[in-house]
């Protein structure tokens, strides 16, 4: 499939409306650019973090049979946690 796009101002482009549909990419989605050289790049669309963290807390209630509670707990420490690393003052 070929398919020619104009850049628009500040660089903007227009993915085809065929494309976006059959790789469900919306508004706001983010793609990676890999420059490939001679002129060539590569745009590769980035999953939603909020889609695959919920992936993640899917697969561990279910393989670790663990309940929401236990669940909400260790992301309450682990928020905690983070905050202590990054944001508190020493």
């Amino acid at each position: 499939m070929s398919n020619t796009l104009q850049i628009r101002k500040k660089g903007v482009i227009t993915l085809p409306m065929e494309l976006r549909r059959q790789y469900s990419l919306n508004e706001g989605d983010l793609l990676t650019l890999i420059d490939l050289g001679d002129g060539a790049f590569m745009l590769i669309p980035q999953p939603s973090q909020v889609a695959v963290l919920g992936n993640k807390v899917a697969r561990a209630l279910e393989n670790e049979e663990l309940s929401l509670d236990d669940m909400l707990l260790a992301l309450d420490e682990e928020r905690e946690r983070y905050y202590q690393t990054h944001y508190a003052e020493e």
